[in-house]
């Protein structure tokens, strides 16, 4: 055993130190610097490491083999190529032609040193080098997020049934309110009723002339159908119904006496409400070829469209009452289509560049809806009444959010030809537009009801099965007003009817 003997005053000088040095009064010695070592000739660092924002100009190129004083013969151009350079722009025009000289010696002096240096300098100062910053992004990461096409399910896929019985291109086709009858109009003069399930043919009625439009009355209790032949409009009471039903067409469709009187001070010769003993109705002579017609959704309602019209080309007509008023406003353009809001008093005329809305109530334009395209060809309301879609004669489909914009909210170039007609559901989240290329697209598209999120669109299916006749295909589509079906009447004669 050791036993360390310490005097007492270094003693209390150790702990004088310790105390000194849990206060933090006394530091022990910092750690010395080691020395830095480097190069004395040697490059610093980088441009980079520096932060500098100087960037070294790129080296010339490098000569190739054609540039060689004995080159190979295939690198050597004949007299042909030569005059052929010639021929061509200056900047395509190759900058050297190799020749084969003897001997090094017999090497010439370079005719273009001059010319060359001067183009290296003036690259140098006149064409700035910047450094940009690539971002490594994931292209799959910028598309957008779609949902899986069997959660959208029900759509029409498959073709169930065919119509067939018109011997002309069936221009128009119209779906009755109840969804068990379905109307044709065609080229050959003869508007057809079938029934939807079963495919048989009701009736038929001949015009002689081309039906453009057909379009059955909303009401289910109102089974009239509005035909477009050439000038005139046809009120056909169809025949449907129980007698109680038939009382009240009938009578709505009688005419105590012929009328010509048009509300808003025009002119009497526009067009005039005659009784058609032929074919059982109303007939509304216009003074020029009637293009679409189109029913108010409380079916009192309906308005006509005159392409050749000029000012008095659109025309709401009443049929309660047996009376016709101009639209109230200037269209600034040749009308193609016109329809009414489902909910509301608003109208959409549509020319060949935009669409028109406006307040029938206040008779007053709302808003104009700017489209970009060359030439509009339909147009189709969301039930909810805020949305529109637009479809143009060079096969571009326009989405527009009324409360969003005037301009469109999605372009979709989905068809290489011309778009005929454009048709929403009304209580699915569908719509569907076809073309001249003998195809029918059918879309997903949800509207939601808060105002920050975006309709959701999406492609689901292409409906093929109709073939071309004379450079036209699909003509007209229309959904099923309870079930997810889509009709599409083509140029074949054929109506068919697709199922999900």
């Amino acid at each position: 055993m050791i036993i360390l003997f310490i005097c007492c005053d270094c003693y209390l000088q150790v702990l004088r130190y310790i105390a000194a040095i849990r206060a933090g009064l006394l530091k022990p010695d910092e750690p010395k610097e080691e020395p830095n070592f480097y190069l004395l000739w040697g490059n610093e660092s980088t441009s980079a490491e520096r932060h500098l924002s100087y960037i070294p100009a790129p080296k010339p190129k490098l000569p190739g083999h054609e540039e060689s004083y004995n080159p190979s013969p295939e690198f050597i151009p004949t007299q042909e190529e030569i005059n052929s350079y010639q021929l061509m722009d200056e900047e395509d025009r190759p900058k050297f032609i190799p020749k084969s000289i003897s001997s090094l010696r017999a090497i010439p002096a370079y005719e273009n040193a001059v010319k060359d240096s001067f183009e290296r300098c003036l690259d140098l100062y006149l064409c700035p080098r910047v450094r940009k910053k690539r971002l490594n992004i994931d292209p799959e990461s910028l598309k957008p997020k779609l949902p899986s096409r069997r959660d959208l399910r029900p759509y029409p896929v498959t073709c169930y049934l065919e119509y067939r019985g018109h011997k002309g291109a069936v221009m128009s086709i119209s779906v009755e309110a109840s969804g068990q009858w379905i109307a044709s109009g065609s080229t050959d003069g003869t508007i057809r009723i079938w029934e939807v399930e079963t495919g048989r043919c009701l009736k038929v009625w001949e015009f002689g002339e081309t039906v453009r439009s057909v379009s059955w009355n909303p009401l289910p209790e109102l089974p009239i159908l509005a035909v477009s032949v050439e000038q005139d409009v046809f009120l056909i009471n169809t025949g449907l119904g129980n007698e109680e039903v038939q009382k009240k067409v009938k009578e709505l469709l009688s005419l105590e006496r012929p009328t010509s009187q048009v509300e808003s001070g025009d002119l009497p010769s526009i067009l005039s409400w005659l009784q058609d003993n032929k074919y059982g109705g109303l007939k509304l002579r216009h003074f020029k070829t009637v293009a679409s017609v189109e029913w108010h959704r409380k079916g009192d309602y309906f308005s006509t469209v005159m392409p050749a019209g000029e000012s008095r080309a659109i025309l709401i007509h009443r049929l309660s009452d047996k009376l016709t008023q101009r639209l109230p406003f200037k269209l600034r353009g040749l009308p193609v289509t016109s329809v009414f809001h489902p909910t509301r008093s608003i109208f959409f005329a549509s020319t060949k560049k935009n669409v028109r809305v406006y307040n029938l109530q206040q008779q007053k334009l709302i808003k104009t809806l700017e489209t970009g395209l060359r030439e509009i060809s339909s147009i189709a309301v969301h039930p909810a009444g805020d949305n529109i879609i637009v479809g143009s004669k060079e096969g571009k489909l326009c989405w527009f959010d009324m409360d969003l914009s005037s301009k469109p909210f999605r372009i979709l170039k989905c068809h290489p030809k011309d778009i005929n007609n454009v048709a929403f559901h009304r209580s699915y989240p569908l719509f569907a537009s076809c073309s001249d290329d003998c195809t029918a697209y059918v879309f997903h598209g949800t509207v939601y009801s808060d105002l920050n999120q975006n309709p959701l669109i999406v492609p689901l299916e292409i409906l093929r099965g109709h073939t071309g006749s004379n450079g036209r295909g699909v003509l007209d589509c229309k959904f099923h007003p309870r079930q997810p079906w889509l009709f599409t009447a083509g140029a074949d004669s054929h109506i068919k009817l697709y199922c999900h």
